[in-house]
């Protein structure tokens, strides 16, 4: 027995060891993928079990669980699993300020986004790297020091006794406020921003009614006010998740329930009844409004020893719902150089580097960018317009025409190159639109001169040649 266990014990020590510094989603997918290529991976969480708690400290904005990150998923035998979880959504459900209602897709009738419980999907990932014997979660460590150089970590565990860790990389996957980032920050050449944005958000709840969904349960319910909006997602018990989005300083102005009452029947006024105005009272002030932050950060690793990853490496706000997606997609992309480079983090971790820090940096962009179009555009004629062009377009050249939202959230083309080919895509949209003014205007100006009895029509002629101002002005915008 004693020879046994010392053969044992020489394994262990020669098996390359991995610490993994958070046990949220990135850092638990990510200890999935790595102990099924027979690593030792241990992961470090801060907060204690949350399978265990009787209330999960953290976020709790409902996730939507698009083509990305279901990859990842698939590739760890666990997207079946969670897909059965979620509630599929295949439009937005705009709700207007005067009460009517009309949906946007978000691509073909086969297409759908999934509504998945953070708290659930976090759940069954801890649970999924517990069934590999070579991986461990130690719930209760917070990280004090990281020395990339070296590859060592100390930790505060539960004992509240310093100690120090020595593995062959530390995998950073803990969060937006990242102190393995922090650490990362005073090595030189290394690049970081951060942007809290001027809006804060509030999570309310439409519960049940009469045992079903209140409102249609396969859309992202929208409420756009221009500065402000509120959005809603199905869950799995009948109830919606409301996230209310707003300025910090208008959220500052509501200092009682009348006035979150008044301030909701101004401006929501549908969804008071869906709420409830003794709930909304209660719930508007249990906890404050929460900010929202975008991280970028260049490079994400430092040697052949740490490696960033998610909201860690790069924090998005949620409009574009690509922040779960996004970070799943660094675990895969990781996994990928992991077989391209035969497991040599020496030459694996650059390369993820080079190759994800522009994608990463192009959905922080898009992300800012669509809480303007969510907000503001949505319920615009214009934008609708738009839309049916782009759909029809990607019928007619499915190959040639991808909407932008399709390219992000039905396919794995590089954020950074969707952004590229939407950019050419809007240029080539708003010249043709153009031209097609301009002959229009053209074509009834030649009636008028060569036909008298056209003469009289000078009202057409008006119209005609506002429309092309109209598509001068929006090429000069969009171009």
């Amino acid at each position: 027995m004693k020879n046994t266990s010392a053969v044992m014990d020489s394994s262990d020590i020669q098996r390359t060891s991995i610490a993994v510094i958070g046990g949220g989603l990135v850092g638990s997918l990510n200890a999935c993928f790595l102990a099924k290529r027979n690593f030792q991976v241990d992961v470090y969480e801060s907060r204690e079990d949350i399978r265990m708690a009787e209330f999960a400290r953290g976020r709790s904005i409902n996730l939507a669980l698009s083509y990305r990150g279901r990859q990842a998923l698939k590739a760890i035998g666990l997207e079946d699993q969670i897909v059965s979880q979620g509630i599929p959504m295949r439009a937005r459900m705009i709700h207007s300020l005067s009460g009517k209602k009309f949906a946007i897709p978000y691509g073909t009738k086969s297409q759908y986004i999934l509504s998945i419980s953070r708290e659930n999907l976090n759940k069954d990932l801890l649970t999924a790297v517990e069934k590999y014997p070579n991986a461990k979660v130690h719930f209760g460590h917070r990280l004090l020091k990281c020395r990339p150089e070296t590859g060592v970590i100390t930790l505060l565990g539960p004992d509240k006794v310093p100690k120090d860790i020595a593995c062959d990389l530390i995998l950073g996957c803990d969060g937006a406020y990242s102190t393995v980032r922090t650490h990362l920050v005073k090595k030189p050449r290394f690049d970081y921003s951060q942007q809290y944005i001027p809006h804060g958000y509030m999570e309310l709840t439409i519960p049940p009614q009469n045992g079903d969904f209140a409102m249609e349960p396969n859309y992202l319910h929208i409420w756009p006010r221009d500065t402000f909006m509120m959005i809603a997602l199905p869950n799995m018990n009948k109830s919606f998740t409301c996230t209310l989005f707003m300025p910090f300083e208008e959220f500052e102005k509501l200092l009682t329930s009348r006035d979150v009452l008044d301030f909701f029947q101004k401006y929501f006024p549908d969804s008071l009844h869906l709420i409830g105005k003794e709930a909304l009272a209660q719930d508007f002030f249990r906890l404050p409004a929460q900010p929202m932050i975008s991280v970028k950060c260049s490079s994400f690793h430092f040697n052949s020893h740490c490696v960033l990853m998610g909201d860690a490496a790069h924090a998005l706000v949620p409009f574009f719902g690509q922040g779960m997606n996004a970070g799943f997609e660094d675990c895969l992309v990781f996994d990928e150089l992991m077989d391209k480079f035969n497991n040599d983090f020496s030459m694996c971790l650059p390369e993820f580097s080079r190759f994800r820090i522009p994608d990463d940096h192009a959905i922080s962009d898009l992300s800012m960018y669509n809480y303007i179009e969510m907000r503001s555009h949505v319920n615009s004629r214009w934008f609708i317009f738009q839309k049916n062009i782009e759909r029809c377009l990607h019928a007619l050249m499915p190959s040639t025409f991808i909407p932008l939202y399709t390219m992000v959230t039905f396919s794995r083309i590089r954020y950074h190159e969707a952004v590229l080919r939407w950019q050419w895509q809007k240029k080539v949209i708003n010249t043709a639109l153009f031209f097609f003014g301009t002959l229009v205007a053209l074509s009834t100006t030649y009636l008028l001169l060569t036909r008298p009895t056209f003469r009289s029509s000078l009202g057409c002629l008006r119209r005609s040649w506002n429309s092309v101002t109209y598509f001068q002005n929006i090429g000069r915008i969009s171009l």
